[in-house]
C-alpha cells in the first residue's frame, strides 16, 4: 500500500551527505513494512536488524560504539557485506537498545557515507538518559502517521478519486463525486489509517474483524504502557488513556482530569499526559487566547483538548456498530462530531500544522486555529452535517480579520463571503 512516506525517504536517500534518519511513530503506523520496502526498491541489499528480538545484535553495540567494529560485525552476523551506498542498515526498535541509538552520532561523524535508518515506537518514554545521550544534531528526524484519508484512497485503489478531491479543492469548483467521496470519508471514521486495519477490512470487508484488529491495536498499546512505565504509572497512563472517548463526548469537550477519577489534579497525571503523547498515541491541542502571530505566545497549556492519533481507534473505543456512523441519518450526531472533530485534528498535524482552537470568554469557540508559514492565522469550523450556521465563526472573523476562514461540513467546494467550503473528505488538502 503506498505511503507518503516514501517521497521523504527518497529525498533523504539522494541528499548528498545526509545524516543517519530517525523515523518516530506510534507502534503499528506501517514503520517497518515502509522502509523495507523502500530499501528492497532502492537498495542492492537490505541489513535488518530489530533490537526487540536479536538480543545478539544487541550486544554487538554494549561492547564500545566504534562504528567501523560495528559495521564488520553486523555484516558477519547477517551474512551481507555492507556496501557504503549500496546498502540500507535499518535498526528496527531501536528504543531497545540505546546504545544502537547512541551509536548514530558517531556514524553521523565517521562513517557518513553509510545509509542508515532507525525507527522506534516509543524513543520518547523509553530512554534512559542518564546512562545514554540522544544523537541531537546528529540524526535527521522525522515523524510517521497512521493512513490519512489521502492514503486511505490510494489503498482502496481511488487515486482518481483523490486527485478530482485535490483538483476541487485548488479551484473552489464542485465535486461532482461528491456523495461518493463522502461515503469514503464516513468508511475511514470506522476503519481509521492503521494499516492492519485498513488491510483487514480492504479484504475481508468484515466490521467485526476489524473491531478485532483494532482491539489488538490497543491492547499492545496498553500493554508498552505496562512494559515502558512503572507500575503505578502505569496504572495512571491506562485510566487516562481510557477516559479520552468520554472526555470528548461530553458537553464541554475540553480535558478535565477530574472525570479520570475522583479528586484527580493536574500534577498526578501531568507525566501520564506526557507519556501518551510522546509514544504517539494521542493529540494534544492547546486554547488560544488570541488568534495573532505568532499563535505559540498565545497558548494557554492549561486549557487544552485531547484527541487520539486514529479516529478508528477512536471508533471501535465508542463500542458503537459500523452502521450507525455510516448511516447518513442525524443518529448519534454527538459522537459523529466527536469523530470528525478528532479527524480534522489529525489531518491537520499530518500536513504539519500544530493545532490550536480559540475560545473567547466561554462566549464563542472556533474547533481549530492554524498559523500558516505566510505568517495568516486562519480558523477552522468544523461541521459534521451540512448545518454550516456558525456565530463563533463570525465573531472571529470580526476580531481579527484573517485573510479568509474555512467551513469544514458535508457541503461541497465554495467560496463564498471569505469562506471557503472544504468538505469533510478533503481536510487533507489543507496544507502549505
Amino acid at each position: 500500500m503506498e505511503r507518503k512516506i516514501s517521497g521523504r525517504l527518497n529525498k533523504w536517500k539522494n541528499t548528498p551527505g545526509h545524516k543517519p534518519l530517525l523515523v518516530y511513530g506510534a507502534r503499528q503506523v506501517g514503520k517497518t513494512y515502509s522502509i523495507l520496502e523502500f530499501g528492497k526498491k532502492h537498495y542492492k541489499n537490505v541489513v535488518y536488524i530489530n533490537f526487540e528480538a536479536n538480543s545478539e545484535a544487541a550486544r554487538i553495540f554494549k561492547r564500545d560504539l566504534n562504528p567501523y567494529r560495528i559495521v564488520k560485525e553486523l555484516s558477519a552476523l547477517s551474512g551481507k557485506t555492507i556496501l557504503t551506498n549500496d546498502t540500507l542498515l535499518f535498526f528496527d526498535e531501536i528504543q531497545s537498545c540505546e546504545q544502537a541509538l547512541t551509536s548514530l552520532k558517531y556514524f553521523c561523524e565517521d562513517l557518513e557515507e553509510y545509509h542508515i535508518i532507525a525507527a522506534g515506537s516509543l524513543l520518547g518514554v523509553a530512554l534512559n538518559r542518564e546512562q545514554y545521550s540522544f544523537p541531537v544534531g546528529k540524526v535527521e528526524m522525522i515523524t510517521m502517521y497512521p493512513f490519512d484519508f489521502e492514503e486511505f484512497l490510494w489503498a482502496f485503489d481511488r487515486l482518481d478519486l483523490s486527485l478530482l478531491i485535490s483538483e476541487s479543492y485548488n479551484s473552489n469548483n464542485q465535486l461532482a463525486l461528491h456523495d461518493t467521496a463522502l461515503d469514503f470519508y464516513r468508511l475511514y471514521l470506522v476503519v481509521g489509517g492503521m494499516p492492519g486495519a485498513v488491510l483487514e477490512y480492504k479484504e475481508r470487508q468484515d466490521f467485526d474483524l476489524l473491531h478485532s484488529i483494532q482491539k489488538n491495536i490497543s491492547d499492545a498499546y496498553i500493554a508498552d504502557m505496562a512494559k515502558y512505565a512503572a507500575p503505578a504509572e502505569t496504572t495512571k497512563i491506562i485510566a487516562l488513556f481510557r477516559s479520552i472517548p468520554a472526555q470528548l463526548a461530553k458537553p464541554n469537550p475540553k480535558f478535565q482530569f477530574r472525570f479520570i477519577k475522583s479528586g484527580a489534579r493536574a500534577n498526578m497525571y501531568e507525566s501520564s499526559l506526557n507519556w501518551l503523547k510522546e509514544s504517539g498515541v494521542i493529540i494534544i491541542c492547546n486554547r488560544a487566547k488570541e488568534g495573532r502571530l505568532p499563535l505559540s505566545v498565545y497558548s494557554e497549556p492549561s486549557f487544552f483538548k485531547i484527541y487520539m492519533t486514529d479516529t478508528g481507534l477512536l471508533s471501535a473505543h465508542f463500542g458503537l456498530p459500523a452502521h450507525l456512523i455510516l448511516q447518513k441519518s442525524s443518529h448519534l450526531d454527538t459522537i459523529k462530531g466527536v469523530l470528525t472533530e478528532n479527524y480534522v485534528c489529525f489531518a491537520l498535524l499530518v500536513n504539519g500544522y500544530t493545532p490550536y482552537y480559540w475560545e473567547s470568554q466561554g462566549k464563542a469557540e472556533v474547533d481549530f486555529i492554524i498559523q500558516k508559514k505566510s505568517g495568516e492565522v486562519i480558523p477552522i469550523e468544523v461541521k459534521s452535517s451540512d448545518n454550516v450556521r456558525s456565530k463563533s465563526l463570525a465573531q472571529f472573523v470580526d476580531r481579527y480579520n484573517p485573510g479568509y476562514a474555512i467551513r469544514v461540513s458535508s457541503k461541497n467546494f465554495g467560496f463564498d463571503n471569505n469562506i471557503k467550503s472544504v468538505p469533510l473528505y478533503a481536510v487533507h488538502c489543507i496544507k502549505d
